[in-house]
């Protein structure tokens, strides 16, 4: 990645050698992720399109003549691992990270507060991390897993004939990120009327032909799977195989272009997803990304990710940071760092990256940004949007994030 533009670093020794020394000093975040281990389905084109986003924001010049850089290196996902790189970048001068691990970030949490920076949990970590007052320094900035089964709920109750009376199946890998939806979904269930019940599969999620035999029995009206990798197209398939519908199969956000590969991408016609972002790259930042960084081979990875789902959610992360820096530069008198940084996040209002995601406000109570997303159904060639961006149930998820940061302060 190029660290500096050419016309900002001109501008920056016109105005003599302190100024450039202040302006040649880039804007650090560390993107500290598993590259190795658990989260390979995801990690590669994620982290190409934060980087890829990076360098499109310093070939336009940066902000304010700031450039930015990107300090990249595996954790394995391992919390040890990611404990020794977040040091290491700290020392380096890093003000946000981003582990997308979810054991390595709640190992992360009390230290990044304690040293002031921001960590970035976008569709991982603690959800309850929405709660600023509680966490700072935390930022979800994309909906919680908890407002993601609200979204796919209400999308039920408004498109097809309404929750009452209907049987709900979660079927989900047994681990804590499989069973966050089930408070939510159990709440639900008694505030519309339905019956809820959930089937846990052990990780990784190759083998689950007996549960879902079990699910079968139960005869379900839809059924939300909530895995990742591999896993998720085990489920589709598997959910297909016992006799369910394709149309009522719904996913959390894990469910992506190469899933559908695996699956079949005729049979998976009809599978619905929450979604994070817009896909494609009928957008003017992935137009700008393509013409200015892809073309010109400045681009971190592949040019076939471009526009894939978890290339845009990187893009779409790296946008709400900077974002924030900007904000942070523009309003403050003092150097930026991760305080600073911090309060940028917390002036951010109504950002939809130029129309790549919903338009997010985060608060010093609400660092998730209103829990927003859309439903999306695959057409047997993409992910088709078939709801606005929208948000649900937010009394009943708020709930959960207090009662979540409620415990943590009790521990703390």
């Amino acid at each position: 990645m190029r660290l500096f533009a050419k016309l900002g670093f001109a501008a920056a020794l016109a105005l003599g050698p302190a100024a450039a020394t202040a302006q040649e000093e880039p804007i650090k975040f560390g993107l500290l992720q598993d590259f190795t281990a658990v989260y390979t389905f995801v990690s590669g084109e994620y982290n190409q399109g934060q980087q890829d986003y990076l360098t499109l924001v310093n070939e336009e010049g940066g902000i304010d003549g700031r450039m930015f850089e990107a300090i990249v290196r595996d954790t394995g996902n391992e919390p040890q691992r990611g404990i020794e790189a977040y040091n290491r970048a700290r020392e380096e001068g890093a003000i946000l990270f981003d582990f997308l691990s979810t054991p390595v970030s709640r190992a992360i949490v009390d230290q990044a507060m304690q040293d002031e920076v921001v960590l970035i949990t976008p569709l991982h970590g603690r959800g309850d991390a929405a709660a600023g007052q509680t966490f700072p320094y935390v930022f979800p900035v994309m909906a919680t897993y908890w407002s993601q089964a609200a979204i796919l709920a209400d999308y039920i109750n408004e498109n097809e004939g309404g929750l009452e009376g209907k049987k709900i199946a979660l079927v989900h890998i047994d681990s804590p990120f499989g069973r966050e939806p089930t408070p939510i979904l159990e709440d639900l269930a008694e505030q519309e009327s339905f019956e809820f019940r959930a089937f846990a599969y052990p990780s990784p999620g190759n083998e689950q032909s007996a549960v879902w035999s079990e699910v079968r029995r139960y005869r379900p009206d839809a059924v939300f799977i909530w895995g990742a990798g591999g896993g998720q197209s085990v489920s589709v398939r598997e959910a297909i195989r016992n006799g369910i519908s394709a149309e009522n199969i719904y996913s959390v956000v894990w469910l992506a272009e190469t899933d559908a590969q695996n699956v079949g991408v005729d049979a998976m016609e009809g599978v619905k997803r929450y979604e994070a972002v817009a896909t494609g790259t009928d957008n003017p930042i992935l137009s700008r990304m393509v013409e200015q960084v892809i073309e010109p081979g400045l681009g971190a990875g592949g040019e076939a990710n471009v526009g894939s789902s978890y290339y845009n959610i990187g893009v779409a992360t790296m946008a709400v940071a900077v974002e924030a820096a900007r904000l942070a530069i523009e309003n403050g008198d003092g150097p930026l760092d991760g305080t600073a940084l911090k309060n940028g996040f917390e002036m951010i209002e109504d950002f939809d990256a130029e129309g790549l995601m919903p338009p997010i406000t985060i608060t010093t109570e609400d660092h998730q940004g209103g829990g927003f997303g859309r439903v999306a159904r695959w057409t047997g060639e993409e992910w088709e949007p078939v709801s606005d961006w929208t948000t649900a149930y937010q009394d009943i998820v708020r709930s959960e994030i207090d009662a979540g940061a409620a415990e943590y302060s009790g521990g703390n």
